[in-house]
């Protein structure tokens, strides 16, 4: 199993990052294979909505116009058998770096007569520091733009800065059933 973590934060020390990792060391455990990607480093433009109707070639051709790092991120999303997406909440929402790649990929994934994405296991990490709050509709809108995607979402865990190695044992835990196949559909 493969397994494709996208990580909307950008330090890799941080509390995003222990969450992701906690998760993939269950994984590897189980001779998973994954690989990771730290969405601020990427190159990842905003939508351009290309054409007069907000549209442009995403919907005309299932691709985006736009070249940076976006297809290459989707492309390893779309060999992955589950993919992970581990995002630190700010103001009760994604992380910029998530939103504009996905902002993106669910125009091209919505569009394409084959979607890459349809039916890849998926799971979400929301990650709130400070006072904790936020996560839960931080999922929310993770569960929203990754169904509208087209992936199928196994699981949420919505992590706080106050349960946090409560969390990091959960995540570990899940990362084995993931790598078994348990918790996909």
């Amino acid at each position: 199993m493969k397994i494709y973590t996208v990580l909307g934060a950008r330090n890799p020390e941080g509390q995003t990052a222990a969450a992701a990792h906690a998760l993939l060391e269950g994984a590897e455990e189980r001779g998973a294979a994954v690989e990771e990607v730290y969405l601020p480093e990427a190159a990842i433009e905003s939508c351009r909505q290309c054409d007069l109707d907000g549209w442009g070639q995403c919907r005309r051709e299932g691709r985006c116009i736009i070249e940076d790092d976006m297809p290459k991120i989707m492309d390893k999303m779309g060999r992955a058998d589950a993919v992970v997406f581990a995002n630190p909440v700010y103001f009760g929402d994604l992380s910029e770096s998530m939103k504009r790649l996905l902002d993106r990929t669910r125009r091209v994934a919505r569009h394409s007569d084959q979607n890459p994405l349809a039916g890849i296991p998926a799971l979400g990490i929301c990650v709130a520091g400070g006072g904790g709050g936020g996560s839960f509709q931080c999922m929310a809108n993770l569960e929203k733009v990754l169904t509208t995607c087209g992936f199928d979402l196994v699981d949420q865990i919505s992590v706080r800065r106050q349960n946090q190695r409560l969390k990091l044992d959960i995540l570990r835990t899940t990362g084995q059933y993931l790598a078994d196949g348990t918790i996909v559909s």
